[in-house]
This record gives C-alpha cells, sequence and structure tokens, in this order.
C-alpha cells in the first residue's frame, strides 16, 4: 500500500499544498495574528518539510517539536478553536487540489494527534 505522502502526490503536491495553505491562512483574521514578524519563506520551509515527514516521504524538518515551536503563541492566546480553524484551512486546501476525502481524514487525524503538543497541555 502506498503511503499518505504518495497518495497525496509527493514532494511537489505538499509543497503545492503548503503555498496554499499559508495563503489562506494569512487571509484568515481569526489566525493570521499568529504569524506576525514571521519569515514566512522560512516557516514554509519548515512545514513542507514537518509534513513530508508525518505523511510519510522525506525526514528533513528543520524545526523545533511541536511543543516548543508553538509555546510563544499561547501568550498571544492560541487555543483549540485556533488549531480548529487551521485544521480547516489544511483539509480545504488538500480538497481544492484533489485529495481523496479519506486522505484528508487521515491528515486530520495527524493534526489531531498534535493538537495538545501545540496547546502545551
Amino acid at each position: 500500500m502506498s503511503s499518505l505522502y504518495e497518495r497525496l502526490g509527493g514532494e511537489s503536491a505538499v509543497d503545492t499544498a503548503v503555498d496554499i495553505f499559508y495563503r489562506k491562512v494569512l487571509l484568515d483574521d481569526r489566525v493570521n495574528e499568529f504569524f506576525g514578524g514571521v519569515d514566512m519563506q522560512q516557516q514554509a520551509i519548515k512545514q513542507k518539510g514537518f509534513l513530508k515527514m508525518v505523511f510519510g516521504g522525506t525526514h528533513n524538518y528543520p524545526g523545533k517539536d511541536m511543543r516548543e515551536g508553538h509555546k510563544h503563541l499561547l501568550n498571544l492566546g492560541l487555543n483549540d478553536i485556533h488549531v480548529d480553524i487551521i485544521i480547516e484551512h489544511l483539509g480545504g486546501t488538500l480538497k481544492e487540489l484533489g485529495a481523496a476525502d479519506a486522505d484528508i481524514s487521515e491528515v486530520a487525524t495527524i493534526a489531531e494527534s498534535v493538537r495538545d503538543d501545540v496547546l502545551n497541555r
């Protein structure tokens, strides 16, 4: 059976998805405040590496673990509602790119699996 990474379309598909995803996030006033002052080019590189790794592709994620990488955002009010919005944007992006519903559901499950780390619980 092929990996989620392969089913989603591999490296180029994940790269495209991350670029579209961040465009959506930065236009969303409910969550874009968390990206103020962030080097979005570097952020996208880290996100692409992370998603490729967790989807079963290459392992060259250059970032911090989820708890450390998001801890500073708790001071800005990061909570479950924001995580829901991010997961919604990720799923919507994948749907837009033609991903299968089962694969989008698997991505959502992966995202849910790090929710407590992101929220430092």
